[in-house]
């Protein structure tokens, strides 16, 4: 068991992107602009942050404001393994808007993957941050994939195997054709 579910840590690292992303850069009418010229450092950041090229989208979404910028900042940084450094983007993100997918994500890889970093007590305390947030999420929109997702993977580290596996089949159920969704059905086929 620990074997399969520390490849879901692993890999979820370089996977874990909400539908949201894919589509948030997509524009309407008849004459898109060209991905390679969008209008703004924002547009331009979140081009790049689906075209897998995280470090160039953090430079352009370090230009940009708001909540979207300060969310696919804290992706393009989990991406890149930035984890402590992804974690205040994704916050701030959160604050102005407490369900944004990108940054929910961003913020359950943030803090397993810090947690995977750190001496056993500060990561039980990223840990147990991890399954806070992700749980006051699921509060307010209990059908976010992804909050389900990182959860399970804090459950995962704080050797809650019950609650990682819960979590797990309510994120198959909400994710279904998601990247990480084989891996996860392989874990818990293994599991049972």
């Amino acid at each position: 068991m620990r074997k399969n579910t520390l490849a879901i840590v692993v890999l979820a690292g370089g996977l874990a992107t909400p539908v949201a992303a894919v589509a948030a850069g997509r524009t309407g009418g008849a004459d898109p602009a060209p991905a390679s010229a969008p209008a703004d450092s924002l547009q331009t950041g979140i081009a790049l942050f689906q075209q897998g090229e995280y470090a160039k989208a953090e430079a352009a979404l370090r230009e940009a404001t708001g909540p979207d910028a300060s969310a696919y900042l804290a992706a393009s940084l989990a991406k890149q393994k930035k984890y402590a450094e992804a974690e205040a983007p994704a916050k701030a993100a959160l604050e102005a808007n407490p369900t944004h997918e990108v940054a929910v994500a961003a913020l359950g890889e943030s803090l397993v993957g810090q947690a995977g970093r750190l001496p056993r007590l500060e990561s039980q305390r990223k840990f147990d941050e991890a399954i806070e947030r992700m749980s006051d999420v699921i509060k307010l929109k209990p059908d976010l994939a992804y909050a389900y997702f990182w959860r399970g993977q804090a459950y995962y580290g704080k050797k809650k195997a019950d609650r990682m596996v819960s979590d797990f089949e309510t994120f198959l159920k909400l994710a279904p054709k998601s990247p990480e969704a084989p891996i996860v059905r392989q874990l818990l086929s293994s599991l049972g």
